[in-house]
């Protein structure tokens, strides 16, 4: 409850500054080159284990599984068959109750990224350089591969800073996952490219700090993802509104605990949200 209470104090401090419209951009591309068509036909099926540490350590997945558990705000654990654990848009404020191998961060704000990441990690994958160059991150660990494509930022300024937020791909059992970050722009065709086929995609669903509404709803359509997860919202009423300008377009389902198993061994019917408790 702290956290969500400091959320949103937080989110009430910075309205003035994220009041202005997203903004057209033309980034460079990755230097990656993707194969996403080739390694993520992508099939989607789904399965409930609960969020336990004890479930974490212990629960095995199948070959051409993949789990995913909402821990909150921007942040998932996301799990291999071989047990390789990622943490995307690891903070000091959100953080899963195990110690990840990779951790995935972007700075638009300090709910995105730390300073200070455990030394342990294996791999830390900061979706910006100081440079100001794409991250263009392409990192393989065991069974899992982790790209980025990068995106502009609106800066504190009111401008823009180029290369500032990362869209990260996991290619993880049989499935290809994007971690949308803080977007506050449409895609251009370069960058749809690059990100190639995604299976599911996890979705900023605020409406203000990161991309409006319309615009958000035009990358999905664009992503053509069969499988959409809510992410950064701060309230039940920040996720309702975005979920009621969708629903005529996509189903909406609620799971019943914030983890969920994928596969490729079902397709939806059309894609479809896929709501995990927590915010």
């Amino acid at each position: 409850m702290g956290i969500r209470i400091w959320f949103f104090a937080s989110a009430m401090l910075v309205t003035s500054a994220f009041a202005w419209p997203a903004f057209a951009q033309t980034p460079g591309a990755p230097t990656g080159k993707p194969d996403m068509r080739e390694s993520c036909p992508g099939l989607v099926a789904i399965d409930t284990p609960r969020l336990t540490p004890a479930a974490l350590r212990l629960g095995a997945l199948g070959q051409g599984q993949v789990r995913i558990t909402f821990i909150g705000h921007a942040t998932f654990l996301i799990e291999s068959p071989k047990l390789v654990r990622i943490a995307t848009d690891y903070n000091d404020y959100v953080r899963p109750p195990i110690l990840p191998d990779i951790i995935t961060m972007n700075h638009a704000h300090s709910t995105h990224f730390t300073s200070h990441p455990d030394p342990a990690i294996k791999f830390v994958l900061r979706g910006w350089r100081d440079d100001g160059k794409p991250a263009a991150h392409d990192v393989s660990f065991q069974d899992v591969r982790v790209r980025s494509v990068a995106t502009n930022i609106r800066d504190w300024g009111g401008g823009t800073e180029r290369h500032g937020n990362s869209i990260f791909i996991f290619e993880v059992g049989s499935l290809c996952v994007a971690h949308l970050g803080h977007l506050h722009h449409t895609l251009t065709k370069q960058q749809l490219e690059d990100i190639g086929r995604v299976d599911v995609v996890m979705v900023p669903v605020d409406g203000s700090y990161t991309l409006d509404i319309d615009g958000m709803i035009e990358v999905l359509q664009a992503l053509k993802a069969p499988l959409m997860i809510p992410m950064h919202y701060f309230s039940t009423f920040g996720l309702t509104r975005f979920l009621d300008r969708v629903g005529g377009q996509f189903p909406v389902e609620y799971n019943e605990t914030p983890s969920v198993v994928l596969s490729r061994a079902t397709l939806p019917a059309a894609p479809k949200f896929l709501v995990l408790p927590g915010h």
